[in-house]
């Protein structure tokens, strides 16, 4: 990836925007060096191959990023109040991206799925919440995943102590602990919000959506979301009601009968076949959500009201479950859909915004696809808890800066050396 040149004097004032939280004048030319270094041309964005490209001190950045103590978390907030004004976000967009590793030591590595390898691997794997348009995207907030073998309360008792002992080399703070990727990501969006920012519907794939407690945890806050789910998640129609059967009159008083309903419940899937045994002509939708660089792209859909069932969802004083939008993307010559979402979207939403915001989340894959290959989010070397979250927040802050340049300045290149 390019700069071109005359745009020093942008970046140093982007840089004392961004990092003006830091106390030190020499550690906002750090993070002005490393953001130089990720904007420069060149193959590898280690640090050390970045440092020699453009001329300063490997040690120094060493130090700044690995084991400096300023905190991230208001450069964060100003990153994400910062995108919120370039970007004017829909959306939320919440996913996690691996980071393979060959050792053992990084903090929170381990063998496990990553969507990045597509199998289970050795590897970091991170969640990040990033605010989207169509048009433009940026990620905000990130969370490392420990995994239950990196939290030593968690162990057998032969395992504590080296597990204590690998998270003291890693310098993992002791209040950090194995906790969900819904949880983390419920967490990064609880942060933005303290930093201010109105919530766009959070958008997110069936590893959030098909998790009940994270739905109802966004119902519970009054936050709107489309999130993928499988075609097995289960559902009453969304004119199923409840009913509670009559006591038999010899029975005396007693604790009232719970009302339950009494139609089937099926599967998404399901519900999607018999719309269209239904009424084939009615069932399908055919709905354009966005123009690509080949063409509108466009898809078949079945969109209904469906009552998702499952312990772990709420009912209403009367025994209900909470009614939501069920969208079932069916392309022709497939024999069913391909991909589900669920959205507490009003009910008067119209069928295109449903499909628009379930579509959204393909900008998160153009992030992470950016943040990799152009500015290095994976070449990170070092081995600390402190490191990781220092290069994601930096790497970051490089990324909105280009995003910023594209929004503002659209028709202009972009060469080399800041």
């Amino acid at each position: 990836m390019s700069l071109r040149r005359g745009i020093r004097g942008e970046l140093e004032e982007y840089v004392l925007d961004v990092f003006g939280a830091l106390p030190r004048a020499d550690q906002r030319g750090k993070a002005l060096a490393y953001l130089r270094g990720a904007l420069t041309d060149g193959q590898r964005k280690s640090m050390w191959p970045m440092a020699d490209r453009i001329g300063v001190d490997y040690q120094q950045i060493q130090q700044f990023v690995s084991s400096s103590t300023w905190s991230v978390e208001p450069v964060r907030e100003r990153l994400a109040q910062l995108a919120d004004e370039v970007i004017d976000p829909i959306g939320w967009l919440l996913d996690d991206t691996g980071f393979p590793k060959d050792g053992k030591h990084s903090p929170g590595v381990a063998r496990q799925y990553s969507g990045t390898l597509g199998k289970i691997g050795n590897c970091q794997v991170a969640p990040s919440l990033h605010l989207a348009t169509d048009e433009a995207s940026a990620p905000v907030n990130w969370r490392l995943f420990l995994p239950e073998r990196w939290d030593d309360s968690l162990a057998e008792e032969s395992e504590v102590d080296a597990i204590a002992a690998r998270r003291v080399a890693a310098k993992i703070p002791d209040g950090e602990r194995h906790r969900e990727k819904w949880r983390m990501g419920m967490e990064m969006i609880d942060e933005t919000i303290s930093w201010g920012l109105m919530p766009g519907v959070i958008c997110a794939d069936p590893g959030y959506g098909d998790c009940s407690p994270f739905r109802t945890e966004l119902t519970d806050r009054g936050l709107s979301y489309v999130l993928g789910v499988k075609g097995e998640t289960s559902a009453h129609p969304a004119d199923a009601q409840p009913s509670s059967p009559a006591r038999p009159p010899y029975t005396g008083t007693g604790r009232p009968r719970t009302a339950r309903y009494r139609t089937e419940l099926i599967s998404l899937k399901a519900h999607a076949m018999l719309a269209v045994q239904r009424d084939p002509k009615k069932a399908f939708r055919t709905i354009t959500w966005r123009t690509g660089t080949i063409g509108p792209l466009r898809s078949r859909f079945i969109i209904l009201r469906v009552r998702p069932a499952n312990r772990n969802i709420p009912r209403r004083p009367d025994g209900s479950l909470p009614a939501v939008w069920m969208i079932a993307e069916w392309p022709k010559n497939n024999d069913e859909p391909t991909k589900y979402w669920l959205s507490n979207l009003p009910a008067n939403t119209k069928p295109k915004t449903l499909v628009q915001f379930a579509k959204l989340r393909w900008r998160i894959e153009h992030d992470y696809r950016e943040l990799k290959k152009g500015l290095g989010l994976d070449h990170f070397e070092g081995r600390s808890w402190l490191g990781w979250h220092h290069h994601v927040t930096l790497t970051s802050a490089a990324h909105l800066f280009i995003t910023k340049m594209r929004l503002t300045a659209p028709k202009a290149t972009a060469p080399a050396h800041p």
